[in-house]
């Protein structure tokens, strides 16, 4: 593996580091999500039936942000190199077209003997959780 192109190591990570991404949800990223999984649920692609909803509106994949979080694990913190072990997510408010979704990832516990490391997950709007949860990373450690 190029060492040039890998994120960080075990015995650089320490409790309470994080990172973040920002990303403005558009119109092509809900139509592009729904064509990539096949999720075309009209909730998030049909605006007609998606105004009778309690929502009264579109709003963006739940999963969507699920992968701002993954953009955050692999290119940033703990970035490239790194195994997604598990995760949970509590959706707690829609994201809708125009959003700026800020999704970040701040390290709870390094298990060093497993090569574990597990991190608080978060997406925001304005401020407001809308997504959040725990993941767990397998993480190589520096070559000797």
């Amino acid at each position: 593996m190029s060492q040039d192109l890998h994120g960080y190591y075990l015995e650089d990570l320490v409790v309470g580091q994080s990172a973040s991404y920002a990303k403005t949800i558009t119109e092509a990223d809900i139509v592009l999500f729904a064509g990539i999984t096949g999720d075309d649920n009209p909730i998030h692609i049909n605006q007609e039936f998606a105004e009778s909803t309690m929502f009264k509106g579109r709003i963006a994949h739940g999963m969507f942000c699920a992968g701002l979080i993954s953009c955050v694990a692999g290119t940033r913190l703990p970035g490239p190199g790194v195994v997604y072990v598990d995760q949970n997510l509590k959706f707690r408010a829609p994201v809708r077209i125009g959003d700026t979704v800020t999704a970040t990832l701040t390290i709870r516990e390094i298990n060093v003997e497993r090569r574990r490391v597990t991190c608080d997950t978060a997406c925001t709007v304005k401020g407001k959780t809308v997504v959040d949860g725990q993941a767990t990373f397998m993480v190589d450690k520096r070559p000797a």
